[in-house]
C-alpha cells in the first residue's frame, strides 16, 4: 500500500470521526434516537439512554479524528502505525460486541450494521500494512 492510500484511509476514518463524534457529542439525545439516520433507532435498541456515555463516545470519536487529522497532515510511517494501532483497539472491540447484539434489528440493519463497522475496522488494519517502500527495504 502506497502513503497515498494510507492517507485516504485515514482522512475516511478522519471524516466519520467528525460526523459521529460531533453529533454524539454535540447532540447525545438525537444520537441515541437516529444514528445512522433518522427512524432507524440502532442505539437505542440497544438499552436506556444514558447522556454521560454518549457524550463519552463522542469525546472518544473526537478524539480519534484529532490523531486521524494530523496523520493525514503528517503521515509519517509512527504515525500511520500508531493511528493505525488506535483505530484497531477501538474498532475490534466495537465490531465484535456488535456482531454479538444483533438480535435487536432485522436482517437488513444487521447487515447494515457489520458492513458500517467493518469498513472502518478494515481501514485500520490497511494503516498497519507496510507501504511499498518499507516492503523494498527488507528485500535482500
Amino acid at each position: 500500500m502506497t502513503i497515498f492510500g494510507k492517507r485516504v484511509c485515514v482522512l475516511l476514518l478522519a471524516v466519520q470521526a467528525v460526523v459521529v463524534g460531533t453529533w454524539a457529542a454535540v447532540l447525545p439525545l438525537s444520537f441515541y434516537r437516529d444514528f445512522p439516520a433518522p427512524g432507524w433507532n440502532w442505539v437505542s435498541l440497544l438499552g436506556p439512554y444514558n447522556e454521560h456515555l454518549v457524550r463519552d463516545v463522542g469525546g472518544l470519536y473526537l478524539a480519534l479524528a484529532v490523531l486521524s487529522v494530523l496523520t493525514f497532515r503528517q503521515p509519517t510511517v509512527t504515525l500511520l502505525r500508531v493511528t493505525g494501532g488506535a483505530w484497531l483497539i477501538f474498532n475490534v472491540e466495537h465490531w465484535l460486541w456488535h456482531a454479538l447484539h444483533l438480535d435487536v434489528f432485522s436482517t437488513a440493519h444487521a447487515v447494515g450494521n457489520m458492513v458500517g463497522l467493518s469498513i472502518p475496522l478494515l481501514l485500520s488494519i490497511l494503516l498497519l500494512l507496510p507501504t511499498a517502500a518499507e516492503g523494498r527495504k527488507m528485500t535482500p
